[in-house]
């Protein structure tokens, strides 16, 4: 799978506030099955990157410095709030003089921006040292409360975390029911995501989302859920409360730029360049150029560097399969390929696997086949009987046998992009 480094650094927002995330994301491991399942890998990064703001409430974010003024006037209550569901950590309730902004302020705000109803168990953290703005409160417009939450950033403009935080996730490896990204009128990219908490499990806790950026780089996060809490909640009603016009309305307000114009700058160095992995392209289009006759290819994921999946179709059924090619791979050698890995005349190192699904399809099986050569290039290569993990087998079998799955992984072809 798509493997992301570990190392990832801190001072990065969405990387540190990842850490609250770890179980959903697709951290590096050196675990043989987590480093082959990968399929979720790319969806579960972008997933968690557009948390990262939402998750501000149980992750410290380091930042220095504060200035400007406040969003809304302080008058008023802002809220003592009640605590979230008994097995949630229980946040400080929004507070007057918390920052330059404070989560009161935040509140009152988002609050504002709601249509009429009840609302209870508020919550934020306001602009300040050490803090990252977000507010968060429970609505109930009548037909069952809903947690909603705003959770606000500064990023670089035009950088590679906007399209990241705007970009719909490969939908292959995450289900979800619609998303769209677009380009507003004043150059901001929108995405509106409608999917689950949960999209491994056969959980029904709903999960919409919209993140608006804006070509000055505020990041404005909204989601809500069919249920109180985002997680460890049970659903209160069929579908969160706010419409995606609704919610784009919250996304767009233009008094979260105001708020985040307080978020001071920080001039860090750049963080040096992971290590170069081949075009997701490429590896795409070689893995289609190594399949056998009669397999016709029905869906190309997104990808990403280093990664590749399809879904294939040889009259039989959908069949999923999934590719990696990673370069310089052998200090992890001796753990993935001991005394019974597979030498070949040229040194390249082969193991098989016939294992069932990992991630809740009914009777899915994961066909696997890796490979690593002399100079650590790594090719991993599975098959499943199901076009996705988490749906139900639609065959008895893989649209690929394990005699073609090692004829793609240990084909010389790799050797040109790895």
């Amino acid at each position: 799978m798509p493997i992301e480094d570990h190392k990832e650094h801190d001072h990065l927002f969405e990387d540190r506030l990842g850490e609250a995330l770890v179980h959903a994301s697709g951290d590096y491991e050196t675990d043989r099955r987590a480093l082959v399942a990968a399929g979720t890998a790319r969806g579960r990064k972008l997933l968690r990157r557009r948390r990262a703001a939402i998750a501000a409430g149980v992750a410290a974010v380091a930042l220095v410095g504060v200035g400007g003024s406040l969003l809304v006037p302080s008058g008023g209550d802002g809220g003592g709030g009640q605590s979230m569901a008994a097995a949630r950590p229980t946040p400080p309730p929004p507070s007057e003089n918390d920052g330059e902004i404070s989560a009161a302020d935040l509140v009152r705000t988002l609050k504002g921006l709601l249509p009429e109803g009840e609302f209870r168990e508020e919550q934020g953290r306001g602009v300040g040292p050490r803090m990252m703005p977000y507010a968060q409160v429970v609505y109930d417009d009548g037909k069952g409360g809903g947690a909603v939450s705003v959770g606000l950033n500064r990023v670089e403009p035009h950088s590679e975390q906007v399209r990241e935080a705007t970009a719909c996730p490969d939908r292959i490896a995450v289900p979800y029911d619609r998303c769209a990204s677009t380009e507003l009128a004043d150059g901001s990219r929108l995405m509106l995501f409608q999917g689950y908490e949960y999209p491994d499990r056969r959980v029904d806790t709903k999960w919409w989302h919209a993140v608006l950026v804006s070509p000055q780089g505020h990041q404005v996060d909204v989601s809500e859920w069919n249920a109180e809490a985002e997680k460890d909640a049970p659903e209160t009603r069929d579908e969160p409360p706010l419409t995606m016009a609704q919610l784009t309305k919250i996304a767009t307000a233009p008094a979260w730029r105001k708020a985040i114009d307080v978020i001071p700058r920080e001039h860090r160095p750049a963080p040096p360049a992971p290590p170069s992995q081949p075009d997701g392209a490429a590896v795409r289009n070689t893995l289609v150029s190594l399949l056998p006759k009669g397999v016709t290819v029905v869906t190309k994921g997104q990808g990403q560097d280093g990664f590749a999946d399809l879904v294939l179709d040889d009259g039989k059924g959908r069949s999923l399969v999934q590719i990696n090619v990673q370069p310089r791979m052998s200090d992890v050698e001796g753990e993935l390929f001991g005394s019974g890995a597979e030498v070949l005349p040229d040194g390249t190192k082969v193991v098989s696997h016939q294992e069932p699904g990992e991630k809740g399809g009914a009777g899915v099986v994961m066909w696997t086949v890796d490979t690593i050569r002399t100079d650590g290039l790594r090719v991993v290569v599975s098959a499943f009987n199901s076009g996705d993990q988490h749906s139900a087998a639609t065959r008895g079998t893989p649209a690929l046998t394990m005699k073609q799955l090692r004829a793609i992984a240990t084909s010389a072809k790799w050797k040109k992009l790895g």
